[in-house]
């Protein structure tokens, strides 16, 4: 498992070409689970909903993207679009170690 702290306050047009590049950049091609720590960001727009799913879209095979620590503001944008029922949803991030769910 490996944890990515998103240190953005916003992801939106302005910024998400380069969220999407810098997640990629960084993901660990041996990690099974990535987890974006998104606490930090307080909004989130249909640009920035677009960049997370490109993300998604670029890890390799036997990979998945899991998101943890939304704020009220960016989790309504993800239940609203439906995206919650793409993405694994956490609270908080998980422990290290930790089973993702079967």
């Amino acid at each position: 498992m490996q944890v990515i702290r998103v240190d953005e306050d916003r992801i939106d047009s302005l910024v998400a070409i380069q969220f999407k590049d810098a997640v990629r950049a960084l993901v660990d091609p041996q990690a099974s689970r990535v987890i974006l720590d998104l606490e930090r960001v307080a909004f989130i727009d249909s640009s920035g909903l677009g960049a997370v799913i490109a993300a998604m879209k670029g890890l390799g095979a036997g990979q998945r993207l899991e998101l943890a620590a939304l704020s009220p503001v960016v989790d309504k944008v993800f239940r609203m679009t439906r995206m919650d029922s793409v993405f694994t949803i956490h609270e908080v991030v998980p422990p290290l170690g930790e089973a993702g769910p079967a």
